[in-house]
């Protein structure tokens, strides 16, 4: 693993508490970050409510690097939650909000989470309910807070009255370390396991900084952030911008086309980091309204397969508009920032950008580094990479002995300090900006009755940039199997919607290398020259 030492003249040894009280005390009625309803969040009440948070929270018993997890959608009690933690050295743990029950019982299990936030309600599904049925497993679970609702289950906890009833004058703060673990996010494994993804204070804010000095973020800027703040991405450019730099952010609750163009010329947003389809649709939408959009400076997209057409499009529609692509991942954040030159078109559109305040390598099957041109395995060091997981382990076998994080990604450097991906060596599919585990979804069929083999590959996906293609073996005897029949059990196993299979392909057998592994290569192929027509 990296040393820490060769990077701490990039770290600014501040929190976001630091951070959140300076401006409150400077310029408490500012917006920090605005909301769709109108009610946008100033530093002053912010801090307010986070400090009021945090004596609640001590007042039930949490203490400094307790784990306290949630479960939000882009709301501000996500944003008050990241105050009260920092201020009292407490460890967030953020949780997309489209889990469910498996994925959530392994990762409040794993964290040995201590108190959790969850909505009352959020698009018609009972978060209560869920955490009823959990429960009995998670005997860490000292606390369920449940944000709105008029009253909560008897066994948890109302966030609005904890609030009201909390004195902020009695709020005792320590001192935080900004070189502990901050934020633990967890992260699709290829072995179908999550891993807990560790990051310190100021490894966040690196990843953050550095952003906002490439981009040149400033006072004019407001950064739309429809991705959700439970992802690496929505947390730092969402939550912790509008505190550590002098640009405000925009929250979105979910994303809807005509919605977001409106919010964007309603508020003037100038800049948005998301996944391939917002940009899409929004492109299309603007298109068909016959709207420029001309507040919008920067696009930067990432997350899933981002066409080069689809830049050059975004360029002819959006008139003050700069798209380009990006790559990082919650372990190593944004480690390219784009082109945004009107001259560096080709190179927005066909790379996946310009490396940033990273050390970036290519190495080959032996660990020697490559030269430009040549395709490996995307190893990089950095300020903003993750301080490791919390399986020690998985650290170890994510590291080089040289302290680069080994990204899993097959590609290649450029003569102009880009970063050009071609492969994947890890096994993952990566559905809308989300990071699938193939190997997870693969382990959920196995044990259906009628299964034998299962593989779990990508497929071409217009919108998504990739879906989930499920090749099958099926047992001696068994009827068949079909898309509509096997719902109902992925239903009842717990495994979140979106990482259903969206297309079946039953087959005698699966291609096999000599040692029996599976050829998902060919696999992939395969399933990509059926959607498409296109052999490759």
């Amino acid at each position: 693993m990296q040393t820490r030492t060769e990077y701490k003249n990039q770290y600014r040894n501040l929190t976001v508490a630091d951070m959140a009280l300076a401006k409150a005390q400077e310029k408490p009625d500012d917006v920090a970050i605005f909301l769709e309803d109108g009610q946008h969040i100033t530093f002053g009440d912010i801090v307010d409510e986070g400090s009021r948070l945090a004596v609640a929270l001590t007042e039930l018993g949490l203490r400094a690097r307790d784990v306290v997890s949630f479960q939000l959608p882009n709301w501000r009690e996500a944003v008050a939650l990241d105050i009260a933690c920092s201020l009292l050295d407490l460890v967030i743990n953020p949780i997309i909000p489209i889990y469910r029950d498996r994925e959530l019982t392994f990762i409040l299990k794993d964290a040995a989470t201590k108190a959790l936030f969850i909505p009352h309600l959020f698009r018609k599904f009972d978060y209560p309910e869920m955490i009823r049925r959990l429960r009995p497993e998670l005997p860490d679970l000292g606390q369920v807070i449940v944000v709105g609702g008029d009253k909560p289950p008897a066994d948890m906890l109302s966030y609005g009255q904890l609030v009201r009833d909390a004195d902020p004058s009695t709020l005792k703060r320590g001192r935080v370390d900004p070189d502990r673990t901050k934020i633990v996010m967890y992260t699709s494994g290829t072995t179908g396991r999550a891993k807990a993804v560790l990051h310190s204070h100021n490894t966040l804010t690196r990843a953050l900084d550095n952003g906002c000095e490439a981009w040149e973020l400033g006072k004019d800027d407001i950064m739309l952030m429809p991705s959700p703040v439970t992802h690496i991405t929505g947390f730092a450019n969402g939550i912790e911008l509008p505190f550590f730099s002098e640009a405000k952010a925009a929250f979105m609750e979910r994303w809807e086309v005509s919605q977001a163009m409106d919010y964007i010329s309603r508020i003037g947003a100038t800049a948005c980091i998301s996944a391939t389809p917002f940009l899409q649709e929004l492109v299309q939408c603007a298109g068909d309204r016959g709207e420029s959009l001309p507040t919008l400076r920067l696009f930067a997209c990432g997350g899933a397969s981002v066409p080069p057409s689809l830049i050059r499009a975004t360029h002819r529609t959006l008139e003050n508009c700069r798209a380009f692509r990006v790559y990082g991942s919650t372990e190593a954040p944004l480690v390219t920032v784009g082109f945004q030159k009107p001259e560096e078109e080709a190179l927005a559109a066909e790379t996946d950008g310009r490396f940033y305040n990273w050390d970036v390598q290519v190495q080959d099957d032996e660990g020697n580094f490559l030269p430009l041109g040549r395709d490996g395995e995307i190893v990089v060091r950095g300020g903003a990479l993750m301080l490791g997981y919390g399986d020690s382990e998985q650290t170890r076998e994510a590291f080089t002995a040289n302290g680069y994080f080994q990204t899993g990604d097959i590609g290649h450097l450029t003569p102009e300090d880009a970063l050009v991906i071609t492969d994947r060596k890890k096994d993952i599919i990566i559905r809308g900006g989300e990071n699938l585990s193939a190997r997870e979804i693969e382990d959920v069929l196995y044990a259906h009755p009628d299964i034998q083999e299962a593989a779990v590959v990508a497929m071409p996906h217009e919108r998504l940039g990739e879906g989930v293609c499920a090749w099958l073996v099926l047992r001696s005897g068994a009827a068949g199997l079909d898309l509509a029949s096997l719902k109902p059990y992925l239903s009842e196993s717990g495994l979140a919607r979106q990482k259903w299979p969206e297309r079946l392909e039953v087959t005698d057998e699966l291609p096999k290398t000599a040692s029996g592994k599976v050829r998902k290569d060919q696999l992939r192929k395969r399933i990509r020259e059926q959607v498409t027509g296109q052999s490759s």
